[in-house]
């Protein structure tokens, strides 16, 4: 099966952003509507994924986001990974903020 990829300047303004990166990577940095749900943690937290609407999955650079957006497609949700990640997200200069009061950055 092959998972569907978008660029981050095609992910929409009011898309459920999935961001799956660890604890840490998501305090130094990560877009502001983004909802956050690791990789490890997906599995026991799938129902919080909504049903019915494209679900877009990042990670740090993609390969963890192709891995979840492989799976949540295989559970019938429609789920679109977001190439070159969080990464590529800060690269374009779309909105980031922190957790930390300093300013976000992708670690």
């Amino acid at each position: 099966m092959t998972v569907p990829e978008v660029e981050v300047r095609d992910v929409p303004e009011d898309a459920y952003l999935l961001d799956v990166r660890e604890q840490d990577e998501w305090v130094a940095g990560h877009a502001p509507e983004a909802v956050h749900i690791p990789m490890t943690q997906i599995q026991a937290r799938v129902e919080e994924v909504p049903s019915g609407r494209p679900v877009y999955v990042v990670c740090r650079v993609g390969g963890r986001s192709l891995q979840v957006a492989a799976w949540l497609n295989r559970l019938g949700r429609e789920a679109i990974n977001v190439g070159g990640g969080m990464q590529a997200w800060e690269h374009d200069k779309r909105p980031m903020v922190s957790e930390t009061g300093r300013p976000p950055v992708v670690a």
